[in-house]
Order: structure tokens, then sequence, then C-alpha cells
């Protein structure tokens, strides 16, 4: 049971990494990004801290009445020695500071690492250098079998990366929060009445995590893909079931391709399984062993383009990951004629053909290149486009029709079809060449008879002589 929802899109950043710059001397850059620090190998010992938002169901009709469906409150998340510090001098690490002055207001999640292995969360180390936001939301979380009010409160923390590189679904559970005195009464927070630690923080640790390293893929028509999912639990029972869930959305519509339960039995792993599309896979036996719930999907096809769901539940936790699937084909470009010639003062028509592509939006431009010319000529504004035409397969062709007269294109004239689409890194071009015209049928009639009537004239002079 989840109170809040995860998948609402709200920008954070990084706040700091706490990395003391290499510069020692620089005092214009006391903390610093991993790209402005030296590369120390294997750099260890950074605290990264997050802006989040910590997301509540609202009172209101979705802004009828003017209500609202879910709250945001401002919240930080810490990530606690993200690696260890072995080998780093101390002097270039400066862990995080909690308030000298602790607020019983302030949202601070403290989550204490290694709890259990996070596969790729250094990649937010690297986040301000790669000049990507990061995303951050967290909401109350209901294991099975508990109440909502009881100790120790879990909360669950969507953590992601845009454009990708690792995508996080934690379940953070509240750690008991020590009292110099035990006479001394907790600090309580004021929206959660949870207890602080003394220095003003909601101590936490990871009991559960589903995660993607590939968050976002691209792949072609025909090929197969990796769908990358995974999860880790702290404390898991010996023959415990897991339960994996795979579903796809795309357009307002969804449905379940892969439902699977494994189970150790004694040296083996056992399962029951239902699969809803030929060419699905996921491996029971990784599952168990390395956490490793990604699927595989074969011979694919436009139609299985679409957002995957997976959704993992072992013990008292299930949640999910999202992996956003996008199926792409590059258009074959071919014109209609391999050669133009202009025989008279016709105007001809020419065109480009863009064969069986996806996604659907494709770019033609026309250019024309005389010989008397140093820069092309866009033709663009003379052509005409036809409607899309859509094939069983689901990929689309177009063409682009261009009229073209002899008193404008000379021979020699270069004329080319240039298409651009999100799978090409480049437009793609296809040309040709005005050639000059071939002499009429007219012309060699009279170079025929001319050569007749010279053989007949030679002859005749050489019938005189004789």
């Amino acid at each position: 049971m989840h109170i809040g929802l995860l998948l609402l899109a709200t920008s954070c950043k990084i706040i700091s990494y706490l990395v003391r710059s290499c510069d020692v001397d620089n005092p214009r850059l006391p903390f610093v990004g991993l790209c402005e620090c030296c590369l120390v190998t294997g750099l260890e010992g950074a605290d990264v801290v997050l802006s989040c938002s910590l997301i509540e169901e609202g009172g209101g009709m979705g802004g009828m009445m003017g209500g609202a469906m879910f709250k945001r409150t401002p919240s930080t998340l810490v990530f606690r020695d993200l690696v260890g510090n072995d080998g780093l001098s101390p002097e270039l690490v400066t862990p995080y500071n909690p308030p000298e002055n602790p607020n019983t207001d302030d949202l601070i999640f403290e989550l204490t690492l290694p709890s259990i292995q996070i596969p790729n969360a250094d990649l937010l180390l690297h986040a301000d250098c790669n000049e990507q936001e990061v995303v951050c939301e967290i909401s109350r979380y209901v294991p099975r079998g508990a109440e909502l009010d009881s100790l120790p409160a879990h909360f669950i923390g969507s953590v992601q990366l845009e454009g990708g590189g690792i995508s996080l679904t934690l379940v953070l559970q509240t750690l008991h929060s020590e009292t110099t005195q035990s006479d001394t009464h907790p600090l309580m927070q004021s929206k959660l009445n949870l207890p602080l630690s003394q220095s003003g923080t909601l101590q936490t640790e990871v009991v559960f995590v589903v995660f993607s390293r590939v968050p976002s893929i691209v792949a072609p028509i025909g090929g197969d893909v990796l769908l990358d999912c995974g999860f880790r639990q702290k404390n898991s029972v010996p023959g415990q079931d897991v339960a994996l869930e795979w579903r796809i959305q795309h357009r307002g519509n969804g449905r379940k391709i892969l439902d699977m339960k494994a189970r150790e039995i004694e040296a083996d792993v056992g399962q029951d399984s239902f699969v809803d599309r030929e060419g699905t896979s996921a491996e029971a036996d990784l599952l168990m062993r390395d956490g490793n719930a990604s699927l595989t999907l074969r011979r694919l096809k436009v139609s299985d383009e679409g957002t995957y769901i997976c959704t993992v539940g072992s013990g008292e936790f299930q949640t999910q990951q999202i992996v956003q699937l996008h199926i792409t084909q590059p258009p074959r470009i071919t014109l209609s004629e391999e050669k133009l010639i202009f025989q008279d003062t016709t105007p001809q028509k020419l065109s480009c053909h863009c064969h069986r592509y996806y996604p659907l939006d494709v770019q033609v431009e026309w250019f024309s290149k005389a010989p008397s010319e140093e820069e092309p000529v866009s033709l663009s504004k003379e052509s005409s486009l036809s409607s899309h035409r859509q094939h069983s397969d689901g990929t689309y062709s177009l063409s682009s029709h261009l009229n073209l007269r002899p008193n404008k294109n000379p021979p020699g004239t270069v004329i080319t079809c240039r298409v651009s689409h999100s799978t090409l890194e480049t437009p793609s071009d296809a040309t040709l060449t005005v050639d000059e015209p071939e002499p009429s049928t007219a012309f060699w009639t009279v170079v025929l008879m001319l050569a007749i009537s010279v053989v007949f004239l030679y002859h005749a002079f050489k019938d005189a002589e004789n």
C-alpha cells in the first residue's frame, strides 16, 4: 500500500557533493563537484545532498473547488558516505553537517549507507558535471501487514537522473533515535510526528530497492532488447517467494505481459510464470540469486513500444520501476528517377520516397546547385508532400514531389533530396545530376539520309569515271 504518488515530475538539484576542491589554495572553490576536482581514482567518502519533495495526499478534487490532489513539501535527502573513504585524503572530504540549530519543521531524511548495495548510485556524484537534473520525491509507505502509524515508519523515495543513467525506488525505514540522556525527550518532526536525531534529521536506512540502470532505451524493429530491472533487500528470509510482474502501457492501454513467482527449493529454483507475448522471458534463477528482474523481448515490433513497469515483491515489500522503450526504424530513401534529362522546355516531376520509417515525424528538403553557383539553393517551398502511408507493421512512408524546369536547372545541376529523422544522426541525402539532352530522332534521321546521299554520290562519280 502506498500513500502518495511517485510518478509526478518534480525538478530538483543536487545541493552539493561536499567534496573539497583539490586546489585548496583557491578560496573561491570551497565545495565543488567532481568535474572541478582532481580525478582521484576511486573517489570515496562523499555525502550527496538532494533537494526533494515530500508528496502527500491532499483533500481537494484535483483543482476543482480550489483543492489539490497532492501536497508537496520541500524536503532534503542525504546519502551518507555514498562510497567509503578508504585511501582518500581527509582534507579532500567534508561530511554533511546538519543545521547547528535543529528545526523540527525541517524535513531532512538522512540515509545511512551501506545498508544494502545500491548499484550505480555513485552516478549521482557526476550529475552536476553531466548537466543532469535529479528528480527526487518521497512519500509515506505502508508494508504488507503493517498499520499506517506503526513503527518503525517507512517511506518510499524515487530518485531519477533525467536523461538516463540510473533510476531508484527506495523503501526507507526509520532507525531508533538515541538520546544522550535517558530523561531527554527526543525532538519530534512537526509534520510527521516522528522522533528526530539530536541534529534534527530523520535517520533512515534502505531496506528494499528496485532499480534500473537503463531507464530509457531505443531499439530497432526486428531486434532484441533487454529491459534492465533489479532489486535488493536487506533482510530476506531463506525460501521466501519473489514475485515479478512486467506490464506495458501505451497510449492509454495497458496489459500484463509477464507474471512470475520464484522460490528456492533445496538447491534449485522453482517458478510459476505467465507470459502474454511470444519471445518474452525473465530468468527465475537470476531473480533469486542476483536480484536480476530484467526482461528480454525478442523480434521487436512497433506495438512493443511503450512504458514498461517492473514490479518486484518480496516479503512485506513491493515496489516498482519504470523503463521506457522507444522503437525506431530509419527511412530508406530513393528518387523516382536515376537520371534527369530535359528534351525540351517541358517541366519534369521528380519524387523523393521515404520508405518504412518509425516514429512518424520526418522532414524532407530539396536543394539545387548549378555549375555556376557556389552554394545550394533551397527548393523546399516549391515542393509538395503526399499523406503519410501506414503499413501493416506500423511503419510509415511518405513522398515529396518537385517540378523542375530546364531554364532554371541547366545540365550539370545537382538536385538533392535531404531527409531528417530522429533515427538519423545526420540528414541523409539522395542526389542526381541533370544530364545533357540527347539528340532527337529527327536529328539522327537527317544524319542518316545525308550519309546515304554521300554514299550514293560517291558510287555515281565512280561509275562516271569508269
